[in-house]
């Protein structure tokens, strides 16, 4: 499956329940067992497939420097933020989840799942995350 925002995280930034420049987001690496499902999946507590190991917390990481560009030439708008390190990790991943973090699993919206397109493996080095150059998420045509 590729990368996708979860239908409950659209209609949430359509209600304003999201404002990505303030709310605290995170980023989760997801393991090998993750099933993706853009229709079921609301809320982190939905979430039973998180990595683990070595130089990784549960949870994620928060999204650094989240910021919104408006691209008329492109029509459309583009999340970005700054890449994230785990350093010296043991871990395997497929994905990154990015959700809005409340403190409590059950009332964490989804917003996106990335899709690494790979199982990728780190073995005790560090795992660096780098965002696309033109951004996380792309809202347009």
């Amino acid at each position: 499956m590729s990368s996708f925002v979860y239908n409950a995280a659209k209609l949430g930034l359509l209600l304003g329940d999201f404002n990505l420049e303030q709310d605290q987001f995170k980023v989760a690496l997801l393991g090998p067992g993750y099933a993706p499902d853009p229709d079921g999946q609301a809320f982190f507590s939905d979430i039973s497939a998180e990595a683990s190991g070595t130089g990784y917390t549960a949870g994620g990481q928060s999204l650094q420097n989240a910021a919104l560009l408006r691209d008329d030439a492109n029509d459309r708008v583009l999340l970005s933020a700054d890449g994230l390190i785990w350093t010296v990790a043991t871990f395997v991943t497929k994905g990154a989840l990015i959700y809005k973090s409340t403190g409590d699993p059950a009332t964490s919206p989804l917003l996106a799942f990335i899709d690494f397109e790979e199982e990728l493996e780190c073995a005790g080095e560090d795992f660096v995350l780098q965002w696309h150059e033109h951004g996380i998420l792309a809202l347009g045509d």
